[in-house]
């Protein structure tokens, strides 16, 4: 596998159940199981997903995804939270418009503090206000 995503998840009861649930939610995508013993990998190529919806098909009613971090001890990729499911992806893997939209405006937005910055401290070297007027030595 390429680009392999996906969680690392502690040994335990309900691991069978979260790869059923992890495969349910991916058709089409291969999803290689890795057993360590004390830990199972679950991973996809660049992009897998689990939905509460099917998590709570597998596990019961009152399963909440808040408490899948409580199985995983470790992922791989990127994990991208919601109220309703959890997506591993690649770092290369492309972002959704809402992610690339909340990116550019922090690169905007550091960029802005950073010019202002810069502004402050050439203005304080040739001794300005900030409005341009000279300070008195």
């Amino acid at each position: 596998m390429k680009n392999p995503v996906g969680p690392i998840l502690r040994m335990g009861d309900e691991v069978e159940q979260v790869i059923a649930a992890i495969e349910d939610d991916n058709p089409g995508s291969a999803i290689e199981v890795i057993d360590r013993g004390a830990y199972v990998r679950v991973q996809g190529e660049d992009r897998i997903t689990v939905t509460e919806q099917t998590l709570r098909r597998y596990l019961g009613a009152d399963f909440a995804i808040a408490s899948f971090g409580e199985m995983m001890t470790a992922f791989s990729g990127r994990a991208i939270t919601s109220s309703d499911a959890i997506t591993w992806e690649s770092f290369g893997h492309t972002q959704s418009a809402t992610a690339r939209g909340t990116a550019a405006r922090s690169a905007a937005a550091r960029g802005t503090a950073a010019r202002s910055a810069a502004a402050r401290s050439a203005a304080a070297r040739s001794g300005e206000s900030q409005s341009g007027r000279q300070v008195p030595a």
